[in-house]
């Protein structure tokens, strides 16, 4: 689907396991392998539990996988010293949920703007006024919210300065973790479109992490949808709405609603409850609430296969 070539970042049968009570584990990444390539988005999509938010902590190097490995242009992350990680942060960059929660709430929007840059040496003093300028124009910000604390602007502008302050290192890799689902639809759509515009303009990756499947394949080139810790579809997202194949991925599809609903249709409802993280069942992490499933789906936990070239699916329903 894509040049291996321009692969950047890529995960090997991550799995990250935490101790719980009585004995018992929770595996809240389940071999995770996926790829990130040079300016194309890769979409996560699952909902709250998944396993999303502790992935991004392993591929950010804030926590270690149980197994497996993070590669980047062949190197392992997992293998870097103190300096060697912190170096690696200017390469992968966070976009937050609340940038409210990532800004100090007592600094002006040019110092969160240059702080990155004078952590890392890469700015003089005398400089810094014309940079920040530079990063206000990027992401079509006018020049009197230089001197603007972050409670004086409104959750869209607090989220160009906190995606300006995430670029203003030139990273590789952009991760946004829900970066706009605190926002209202309006002033995500506008986001969106700033995030594609940058990416065309930089040429960076970008790794976006939402529960909106709505959202997330208007733009993303490869989308993978996460339950319970496992990568259950890992498809195309202009395909997605016409080819997902595996039951999870439809169902989300089917519970949309749009405005352009026929009278006949209507929005499908996911019933039966998730199973809890610490008691996965055997088989399929999707069995007690997959309409199509079998007896083979409760004893025997499907593998992610290919299907069709760059669409691969663990599901034992689509294998017939």
């Amino acid at each position: 689907m894509f040049d291996d070539s321009d692969m950047i970042l890529r995960t090997e049968h991550l799995v990250k396991e935490f101790p719980a009570a009585h004995g018992h584990v929770l595996t809240a990444c389940d071999n995770i392998s996926l790829d990130i390539y040079k300016g194309k988005t890769l979409g996560i999509v699952g909902e709250s539990g998944c396993g999303k938010s502790t992935l991004v902590k392993m591929l950010m190097n804030m926590t270690s996988p149980t197994r497996g490995d993070i590669l980047y242009y062949g190197d392992s992350i997992l293998k870097y010293n103190k300096k060697q990680k912190r170096e690696s942060y200017q390469n992968m960059q966070m976009v937050f949920q609340d940038p409210m929660a990532s800004f100090n709430p007592k600094m002006k929007t040019i110092d969160i703007l240059t702080e990155p840059l004078q952590n890392y040496n890469l700015l003089k003093k005398k400089d810094k006024i014309k940079k920040a300028k530079e990063l206000l124009k990027m992401v079509e910000l006018p020049e009197d919210l230089l001197y603007a604390y972050p409670h004086n602007m409104s959750g869209g502008q607090r989220q160009r300065i906190g995606i300006a302050r995430a670029l203003s290192l030139e990273p590789q890799i952009l991760i946004c973790d829900e970066a706009t689902s605190a926002l209202d639809v309006s002033v995500q759509k506008t986001i969106i479109e700033l995030l594609v515009k940058m990416q065309k303009e930089l040429q960076i990756s970008i790794l976006f992490i939402c529960h909106d499947i709505a959202l997330i394949q208007s733009f993303a080139h490869q989308i993978a949808v996460m339950y319970l810790g496992n990568v259950v579809e890992l498809i195309s997202g202009e395909k997605i709405a016409d080819e997902a194949a595996h039951p999870y991925t439809q169902a989300l599809l089917s519970s949309l609603f749009s405005v352009n609903i026929t009278q006949n249709e209507k929005i499908e409802e996911l019933e039966g409850e998730v199973s809890s993280p610490l008691d996965i069942p055997r088989g399929c992490p999707f069995a007690s609430r997959c309409s199509k499933c079998k007896e083979k789906c409760r004893k025997e936990k499907p593998v992610l296969r290919e299907i069709k070239q760059g669409h691969q699916v663990a599901c034992h329903y689509t294998e017939e």
